[in-house]
């Protein structure tokens, strides 16, 4: 019986480390003193990446403590053959803490200490599919280098996150990450597969809070800002709002905001967009950031490309931009509830009316969101979201939907549905994927039916009404423990679509080919071709994408491009059309570095001539002052070159802006921005349109 206990603890691959409670909490200061001796730590690492499941290179040693009202943990990395890597601009040694104080096995907070003193924090949704750094948390740190380890400690405040009350075991995860190898290595070993599930983490046992909630949060803003545009003199534009979060309980938090300044510091980038479809933006106001883990369906992660979820409720509609002018918040409500099966949430805003030259152009508007999301085996969720806004009884839209997420190990299905009603009109939309390994095989699926009549444009993100779309890609997965290859998967597929105002469907044979290698560098490509009807015209698609990416101690790159043959919504014609994107950064010093951002969209006649070549480049120069103090400078050049005459090159608009920005307490800032716009005048020159310079202040005050 004794060699049977030892043979299955010896296959046992869970972790625990206990908790130890203590009346003396230690100095966050970055120096492991006696006091963290005497309690449980976690230790024996495995790598990630490079080699899965092999020994780390390096001793890591983790403790973990708690008082009544905060808890700590401490790290000791060891760096006996790789010196550790400070660098505030580019690649450094780090390490992270995930915790998942409801045992929900789906969704965990992390924070992540860099050794040169930045500081990162967050979410893990989706069982760890999804990284979402939204969540803004008051917490403190320190880190010390040494020549041969570095020490962090880190105090995490039980009133700065939620947990379920009465839980005494908690997920809990730990990683490191050594720059100068590249390596990553976690406590709670893992497949590179699983990457950071949520529900293969470790335990954390016999914690107890005493800190019973009612934390509370006043967030007062001010806003300046002079404004001047063409043909028009300055204008001083002085604000203020009031932010504030008030936790009701250790689950339960209520978040208002009241005369909120959501003007953007930086502008989104141009897109010369030639497709049917309208371009997504992504949320990055605070409020609505807050929170919004609950107000969403459940996605892929990192497989989003192949799978969109139902955006019923897509937040940039609430205070959403007119003529790059943002209509008004006069005030928004939030409510949100995690408990140990169920979330819970409630949304309201209502935006002040919109005129332009006397001629009103938005009336006032209510929004409302309403959420419930449980947990079924383990880590699966179903749940149903309501959101709706109205003007009145006659001007409004509704939507509500229902959907569901299977989880086992990486394979994950997923299930939505939805129903509308805008001013009467009512449709409805479904939709299904799955991604996961069938054996041997990689399977990558999705099925799409929109009803024409199906409408969310008022308060989410589904334009594409009326299509049906069914995909199905499926080939040899392989993983290689030793080489310079991590992993491969070539899959062949297929895709059928009909296309919004088409009869007919639309037959596409795809092949996937996907590489990741063992020195951080991988690609996607893939070929698509077949009959294809839309815009009334029947013809032969087809196409090609490639991404490539990788990262270095000094540099980071990702580029790639697509080019097919189809219809051209821009110009309202069939042609070939393509794009190209670069992104990258490289460290200079450790505090400057130069990054790039580009898009070149590139265009045909139906008689193959080369029509256009549209390039948009962002040059940016960053310089951080310190870890919590930053500037940065970028241009953005939009040009348009006629066929393929070089010399005819015309810049289009140029945009220059700084941004200076300081973190001087927790999530509290100072922020200073200049941006100056310029376009093409009908001289051929470039003339003045705005100028916007602006010093914003949020301050957090905490009880």
């Amino acid at each position: 019986m004794s060699l049977l206990f030892l043979f299955l603890l010896s296959i046992n691959n869970d972790k625990i480390v206990k908790v130890r409670f203590t009346d003396n909490p230690p100095i966050i200061d970055g120096f492991i003193e006696e006091l963290w001796d005497k309690t449980d730590s976690a230790y024996n690492f495995v790598q990630l990446i490079p080699y899965e499941k092999e020994p780390a290179s390096e001793r890591t040693v983790v403790y973990v403590l708690q008082d009544r009202e905060n808890l700590y943990f401490a790290f000791r990395c060891y760096a006996e053959e790789y010196e550790p890597i400070a660098s505030l601009s580019g690649m450094e040694d780090n390490v992270k803490i995930y915790i998942d104080p409801f045992g929900s096995k789906t969704t965990a907070y992390y924070f992540t200490v860099f050794a040169s003193g930045i500081f990162d924090d967050g979410w893990l949704l989706d069982d760890g599919r999804t990284r979402d750094n939204s969540w803004d948390g008051v917490w403190y740190y320190a880190v010390k280098l040494y020549k041969d380890h570095y020490e962090v400690e880190v105090k995490v405040p039980f009133k700065s996150i939620r947990y379920r009350k009465g839980l005494d075991e908690w997920g809990l995860q730990f990683s490191r990450f050594i720059a100068n190898n590249q390596e990553t290595d976690y406590w709670r070993e893992l497949s590179q597969l699983e990457m950071d599930m949520v529900s293969k983490f470790g335990r954390l046992k016999e914690i107890e809070p005493h800190a019973s909630g009612h934390y509370f949060e006043l967030y007062p803003e001010g806003f300046v800002r002079f404004d001047k545009y063409e043909g028009e003199g300055g204008k001083l534009k002085p604000r203020m709002s009031l932010n504030f979060k008030w936790d009701l309980t250790s689950q339960a938090t209520i978040n208002a905001t009241i005369n909120p300044d959501f003007a953007q510091i930086e502008s989104d980038p141009y897109t010369l967009n030639l497709s049917r479809y309208p371009v997504y933006l992504s949320e990055r106001r605070p409020f609505f950031l807050e929170g919004k883990d609950i107000f969403r369906f459940s996605d892929f992660g990192q497989f989003v490309g192949f799978f969109k979820p139902l955006n019923i409720f897509y937040s940039r509609e609430i205070g959403k931009s007119m003529n790059g002018e943002p209509v008004p918040i006069l005030g928004g409500l939030k409510f949100t509830n995690k408990s140990e099966n169920w979330n819970l949430g409630a949304l309201g805003a209502y935006t002040d009316e919109y005129s332009e030259k006397d001629s009103l152009i938005e009336p006032r508007r209510s929004f409302g969101v309403l959420r419930a999301k449980g947990r079924l085996f383990e880590n699966s969720d179903i749940g149903m979201l309501f959101s709706g806004t109205m003007v009145d009884r006659n001007d409004y839209n509704y939507a509500i939907g229902l959907d569901g997420v299977y989880r086992k190990g990486f394979n994950q299905f997923i299930l939505q549905g939805a129903l509308s009603d805008k001013n009467a009109k009512k449709g409805w939309v479904f939709s299904s994927a799955f991604f996961g390994l069938l054996g041997d095989f990689g399977v990558i699926s999705s099925a799409e039916v929109v009803q024409d009549s199906f409408d969310v444009s008022d308060i989410g993100f589904v334009p594409w009404a009326g299509r049906k779309k069914f995909m199905l890609i499926c080939g040899p997965f392989k993983t290689y423990p030793k080489g310079f290859l991590r992993n491969s998967l070539l899959g062949p597929g297929i895709v059928v679509i009909r296309e919004p105002g088409d009869e007919n469907y639309s037959k596409l044979g795809v092949i996937e080919i996907n590489a990741n290698f063992r020195n951080n560098w991988g690609f996607d490509l893939s070929f698509s071709g077949g009959p294809y009807y839309e815009a009334d015209t029947n013809y032969l698609a087809r196409g090609m994408n490639l991404s490539v990416w990788g990262n270095g101690t000094k540099y980071s790159l990702n580029f790639g491009g697509n080019y097919g043959y189809s219809y051209n919504y821009g110009r309202g014609f069939l042609a070939y059309q393509g794009s190209n994107w670069l992104s990258g950064r490289y460290t200079i010093l450790p505090q400057l570095s130069l990054s790039l951002s580009s898009n070149i969209w590139v265009e045909w006649d139906p008689s193959n001539t080369l029509l256009a070549i549209t390039p948009r480049l962002t040059p940016r120069i960053s310089f951080k002052i310190n870890a919590n103090m930053s500037l940065e400078v970028f241009n953005e050049f939009v040009m348009k070159m006629p066929e393929t005459d070089f010399k005819e090159t015309e810049l289009l608009s140029n945009r220059v802006a700084l941004l200076f920005s300081w973190n001087f307490r927790p999530k509290s800032w100072l922020y200073i921005a200049i941006n100056d716009y310029r376009e093409q005048n009908e001289e051929g020159s470039l003339q003045f349109k705005d100028r916007i310079g602006a010093i914003k202040a949020k301050y957090l005050f905490y009880f």
